[in-house]
């Protein structure tokens, strides 16, 4: 079975010096192999393809040349534009050009970050963060009214490159105001709902995937009074996680109490100011990682409004000295709290006190956050998106958007967004060992 040896070890496939490429298999073979490689190592990819690639076609060395290009962008490799400019002639996916994108805007390559965009389906070109970049572009490459035209367009909405394609306007999020509160009638139309009624009842019993189910179905359909209507009626059930949910969905009547809520400030202000550490911050994470639900566990283990693993909390309260500590105190409140504070603050403090790159390290490690750091300083937001992670790009991008509307909650001076996230400064010349992290 020859493509299962070929998956199995591409490489010895194309060190041997008996390939067969008079047939169309065995061409395909051989370009399926160097595919392979790049995968896990387009270096190695490079090394094996590079003394055997004039042996084919221009159609086939563009195809190999794509794939090579798209996991060396994965990887921040400085040739990764190199690359894709020898796959030209290609048809590349969206995949593919995704991640020509991203090398192009960290290397600030204006002309080909708005080529790779203008090459993707027109689906893909709709999506938020292509919008923002072709309009960065546009705008470096001397056509102002064009990419203002983009950014007032995005501007209406609230996700992490609508707020900054606001700025890039001039203004900055302003006092967050309550723009519509429900009525008393409002209120019951929607409790008297089936729905609503199964939903809570579900929640009354613990029964929690159901009744969040129950509610993604009750709220289908609703207009934005009716879902502001819920969203209050779940926070008076001590639901914050279902008012959130409900909240977000509205499209044109908004109330931010409602989509942001700060619960336990007091409590969680005892470790957050010894600490030093941004309230918005700390609350723009805790409403990412748990909507603010007290006894949250991941599919992974991570437990508590500030979800933390087992070894992570078993880490900290031996660093903190934390008398009578075991794994069942991890979702009270305040262990949970003192617990994710003092991890949080520790991951800023070895990372350059960055918090861009403390929100990567929260969700995968300080020593990937560090890994994905260029030579160079570099604006926050190239470094956000090339993130090869999706969950951990997403995650960034909505604890930082989260970190300015609580800003602006708060009545914080520093709601800007871009000067929130900031540049995140170049690698050190010594690595640091993150082997003792858990």
């Amino acid at each position: 079975k020859p493509l299962e040896s070929v998956a199995e070890n591409p490489a010895r496939y194309l060190e041997r010096n008996q390939l067969d490429l008079n047939s169309r298999g065995g061409r395909e073979l051989a370009l399926f192999a160097a595919h392979r490689i790049a995968r896990t190592d387009p270096d190695a990819a490079i090394s094996h393809w590079s003394p055997i690639k004039a042996r084919f076609t221009q159609e086939e060395q563009a195809y190999v040349a794509g794939q090579i290009a798209l996991h060396l962008a994965r990887r921040h490799a400085p040739n990764a534009l190199t690359w894709s400019g020898l796959a030209q002639g290609a048809t590349l996916n969206d995949l593919q050009l995704g991640w020509k994108a991203r090398a192009a805007m960290r290397a600030q390559d204006w002309a080909n970050l708005q080529a790779a965009i203008e090459a993707m389906s027109e689906v893909e070109q709709r999506r938020p963060e292509w919008r923002y970049w072709k309009a960065r572009a546009l705008k470096a490459g001397g056509k102002p009214i064009a990419a203002s035209e983009i950014f007032l367009q995005m501007s209406r909405e609230t996700n992490f490159y609508a707020q900054l394609a606001s700025e890039e306007l001039g203004p900055v999020i302003g006092p967050v105001t309550t723009a519509y509160k429900p009525t008393e009638a409002e209120l019951k139309a929607v409790a008297a709902m089936p729905a609503i009624q199964r939903a809570l009842a579900l929640f009354r019993l613990n029964m929690r995937s159901e009744g969040i189910r129950e509610w993604h179905w009750a709220n289908r359909n609703l207009d934005d009074k009716q879902l502001l209507a819920a969203a209050e009626l779940a926070k008076r059930n001590d639901l914050l996680d279902r008012a959130i949910s409900s909240a977000d969905r509205t499209q044109q009547l908004h109330d931010f109490s409602l989509r942001y809520p700060s619960p336990h400030r007091e409590t969680l202000q005892t470790y957050t100011k010894p600490l030093n550490l941004d309230d918005a911050w700390v609350y723009g994470l805790v409403r990412q990682e748990s909507r603010f639900v007290t006894g949250a566990k991941s599919s992974v283990g991570a437990s508590g409004m500030m979800q933390l693993m087992p070894a992570t909390a078993r880490w900290v309260a031996k660093r903190i000295g934390m008398k009578g500590f075991h794994s069942g105190v991890v979702n009270q409140l305040e262990t949970n709290f003192a617990l994710g504070t003092y991890y949080l603050k520790h991951v800023q403090d070895i990372l350059s006190g960055n918090a861009v790159l403390a929100t990567a390290a929260y969700n995968a490690g300080p020593g990937r956050a560090r890994r994905w750091q260029d030579a160079n300083p570099m604006e926050a937001a190239a470094y956000i998106e090339s993130i090869p992670f999706n969950e951990t790009r997403d995650y960034v991008k909505k604890v930082m958007s989260n970190s300015a509307y609580y800003a602006a909650r708060f009545g914080d001076s520093l709601t800007s967004l871009k000067k929130r996230i900031g540049i995140v400064p170049g690698k050190r010349d010594k690595m640091e060992d993150f082997s003792g992290e858990p």
